[in-house]
């Protein structure tokens, strides 16, 4: 790993960028105390990320705030999480960004659902005739694409979105092919993404077309596989390296092991995984 001495950065090709690794095997935290330890899925502890929280609130500040930058007010809507996998690990930053947003919500119909995919069909199809609020349906692609195979869809007022990958429960596809059989099934012209990951506070959304946009806090680099410190790389595809200023007292300055494609200043494409890299939650494969 590169070391460089604060003092000697003066542009961002020089910050040495912290591989994600490392979340598995440091602690990386800056301060003595913390008040929260978020987990990535996985099958033993060994395996999993550990992200130190200081600050709570922090978090929360960033998730809130960066869903009204994409959304607007978040009690016009009702929230339905369709998160089984990651609702078991009750350390999952996804699942606690969850449980605030549909609190918020202040709506009754809000909630997080499991398995019980005609309770689920019925309640989605309900609230589209209603249309009394906005429904996101924000779902793990297995789940999502369980609940078509179970019933199909012809949804108006409702926004889909993807978050995560797989996890071993089906074969992996690109995001567009993805999105095309979750577009038929639910009958819907577009399918939302979230970007997000256990070692980063802070998420990129996508409102369709798998082109993800980060708020003014948060940046993502594209870098050469071959070479960690450059950057000039950034018009082609490559790496993916993240700055989120809300990992306070953690680490900004993330190496990710997704690959993807430059966009514009604050927008970025996933394309996949580096070759070799563990398999993850976002995990979208070519």
């Amino acid at each position: 790993m590169i070391c460089e001495n604060p003092i000697n950065i003066n542009e961002i090709n020089k910050i040495p960028f912290l591989p994600i690794s490392f979340f598995k095997t440091k602690k990386i935290l800056s301060v003595d105390k913390f008040e929260k330890v978020f987990y990535s899925s996985g099958t033993t502890t060994k395996s999993r990320s550990k992200h130190f929280i200081s600050d709570l609130k922090l978090y929360q500040q960033s998730f809130i705030s960066n869903f009204r930058l994409n959304y607007g007010n978040i009690n016009q809507y009702t929230i339905i999480a369709l998160l089984p996998n990651y609702y078991e690990n009750k350390d999952s930053s996804l699942i606690y960004m969850a449980d605030k947003l549909i609190h918020l919500t202040k709506s009754n119909e809000s909630g997080f659902y499991l398995d019980d995919y005609s309770k689920l069909s019925k309640k989605l199809i309900e609230l589209d005739i209603k249309n009394e609020r906005k429904t996101i349906l924000i779902g793990v692609p297995y789940a999502l694409l369980d609940l078509i195979d179970f019933n199909q869809f012809q949804l108006n007022n409702t926004i889909i979105m993807e978050t995560g990958g797989m996890k071993g429960k089906r074969k992996e596809m690109v995001r567009k092919e993805l999105h095309e059989k979750l577009k038929l099934g639910f009958g819907v012209k577009k399918i939302h993404s979230e970007y997000g990951m256990t070692e980063l506070l802070s998420q990129a959304y996508s409102q369709g077309d798998g082109i993800f946009k980060t708020p003014f806090w948060m940046k993502a680099f594209i870098r050469d596989i071959n070479d960690a410190q450059n950057l000039d790389f950034n018009k082609k595809s490559g790496a993916i390296n993240i700055i989120d200023l809300a990992n306070y007292n953690s680490c900004s300055f993330i190496a990710t092991d997704d690959m993807g494609k430059f966009v514009n200043d604050d927008e970025f494409e996933v394309i996949g995984r580096i070759d070799n890299s563990d398999l993850r939650g976002c995990n979208l494969l070519i």
